[in-house]
């Protein structure tokens, strides 16, 4: 049996009066959750990448959005411009100069980090989005109502809102590939095909001493930076290059967690307004159903 729109309100109505009678202190609880100690992670070595964008391909293909022959995406022309993640592409690759900016170009693939302390789990007021103990973050479209504080929080600027989508519009992000590792055991899709092993994917913990150790071996080709490491409490993806990453496009951001400010400030609001809140909800729903019964 469904549910029609009239009866969905009166249920959001009802449930704003429950509080009233029964508010809960644990309703802005902290969003954090144990993370697996090995959970996943890919490490990026720029300093591979030939700008192919096989892993463009490969993405579209895994996730059933718009695409084109593989062939198509060897056109360098889209590197004349700065590219996001869309709603049709989960990820994009990016040219930059080289170190001092001559010689070899670098190229940088973007898409969801996958944080470890995410904000766009943190300002869901549906719980929409959820950060999974093994890694990546996952987003479930059924319960979004599609205010997008996620794209505001997100530091990266990574979910992208189906704005051209006038019946039924979704969040889009990376997925890390959650279903194809977990139950196919396959490599997430942009991995698998790189011709270069620019990505490794694995545990996290392992991917950092991996890290340590290219750049300790070629302390000349690599910034003795991983990024993702610590920034914003760190990221699933991590990144080597030889530039500063600031020059790549990466955000320069500090250690702490944006989850912890954010869940702060609204700490601070709902535990003063959930009450009046859920009072007026209370009184909204009385009046309408005694509207339905004059009907």
């Amino acid at each position: 049996m469904g549910i029609n729109r009239r009866d969905l309100f009166k249920l959001a109505l009802a449930g704003g009066g429950a509080a009233v009678l029964d508010p809960s202190p644990n309703v802005w609880s902290s969003t954090a959750a144990p993370l697996d100690p090995d959970r996943w992670g890919m490490l990026v070595d720029t300093t591979r990448c030939i700008g192919c964008r096989n892993c463009e391909w490969a993405c579209k293909e895994q996730n059933q959005l718009p695409s084109a022959p593989l062939a198509q995406f060897s056109d360098a022309a889209v590197f004349e411009s700065l590219r996001r993640p869309d709603p049709t592409s989960y990820t994009v690759v990016n040219r930059f100069a080289g170190p001092d900016g001559a010689g070899r170009p670098v190229y940088v693939k973007v898409q969801c980090m996958h944080c470890d302390h995410p904000a766009c789990v943190s300002v869901c007021l549906v719980g929409a989005f959820h950060k999974e103990a093994i890694g990546p973050v996952e987003y479930d479209a059924w319960k979004c109502m599609g205010c997008r504080y996620c794209m505001v929080a997100c530091p990266f600027q990574i979910p992208a809102y189906e704005y051209a989508n006038a019946f039924n519009p979704v969040v889009r992000k990376c997925t890390f590939c959650f279903e194809r590792v977990t139950r196919e055991g396959k490599l997430p899709a942009c991995a698998h095909i790189c011709p270069e092993e620019v990505m490794t994917f694995g545990r996290r913990s392992d991917l950092l001493k991996a890290a340590r150790e290219r750049i300790a071996r070629h302390p000349k080709k690599y910034i003795p930076h991983i990024y993702g490491e610590h920034e914003i409490g760190g990221t699933a993806w991590l990144y080597l290059a030889s530039v500063p990453f600031e020059q790549l496009g990466f955000p320069v951001l500090g250690h702490t967690p944006v989850n912890k400010v954010n869940e702060t400030v609204q700490h601070a609001i709902f535990k003063h307004f959930v009450p009046p809140i859920a009072l007026y909800s209370f009184l909204g729903a009385m009046m309408w159903i005694h509207r339905d019964q004059d009907e």
